[in-house]
């Protein structure tokens, strides 16, 4: 008797922990210079919210739930889904960047790219990077130096080190077979309300290193 009470227990439990499902607080942003379509996203109670992805910045945050560990997103014309986020375990917050994804057969038009919305990966006043090259990348942001490998990401602090107008340097160098190739070489603002995100790639049609860059502000 005692083990099979044992056993209804914990079915119970696994029962109620999946009907609790996950909700993750979003924001998001497209990688693609062109518009993504009139999205639905996942919402509590069985509910959708509507969603404009923007280009240019990060959105409003909404608060995504799914009784899985998956968000789907459909568009609003027709419902058909147009990309999944599967959320890594006990993240709460986070950042949904939606890539184009190829020409691929039997895939969803679009892949998401997931950040956690967190101090160590988004700094208050820093940069996130993430190397979508297929080589390294070597950056300067304020006095950061560091060499990403492709795949990596890296949470960069606010510069400390700024001039009067809290400018400084931003340098990106891409590596192409065995040369470095200049991407970018500036000056930006920091301050401690403004993030940004900075996302290093090879553009398709010309071939040529390119960072895409959204400004954040709290």
């Amino acid at each position: 008797m005692r083990a099979l009470s044992i056993c209804l227990f914990l079915i119970t439990q696994t029962l109620l922990h999946a009907e609790d499902g996950i909700t993750v607080t979003c924001r998001f942003l497209s990688l693609d210079t062109k518009a993504l379509p009139p999205m639905l996203a996942p919402s509590t109670g069985g509910a959708e919210a509507e969603l404009i992805v923007p280009t240019s910045a990060l959105s409003e945050p909404i608060a995504c739930f799914s009784k899985t560990d998956t968000l789907t997103f459909f568009a609003a014309a027709d419902h058909k889904p147009l990309a999944t986020a599967k959320i890594p375990a006990n993240i709460k917050s986070a950042i949904l960047c939606f890539v184009p994804a190829g020409t691929a057969t039997n895939s969803l038009p679009w892949r998401i790219f997931i950040v956690e919305n967190s101090p160590k990966n988004c700094p208050p006043g820093g940069v996130f990077v993430a190397n979508f090259h297929s080589q390294d990348i070597r950056f300067v942001i304020g006095e950061t130096k560091l060499i990403l490998h492709p795949g990596s990401t890296y949470g960069v602090p606010m510069p400390t080190k700024r001039n009067e107008g809290n400018m400084a340097s931003v340098m990106f160098q891409f590596q192409k077979g065995d040369a470095w190739v200049g991407a970018t070489d500036t000056m930006l603002r920091f301050l401690p309300r403004i993030s940004y995100f900075m996302f290093a790639s090879m553009d398709a049609t010309t071939g040529r290193p390119q960072v895409t860059s959204f400004q954040n502000i709290d």
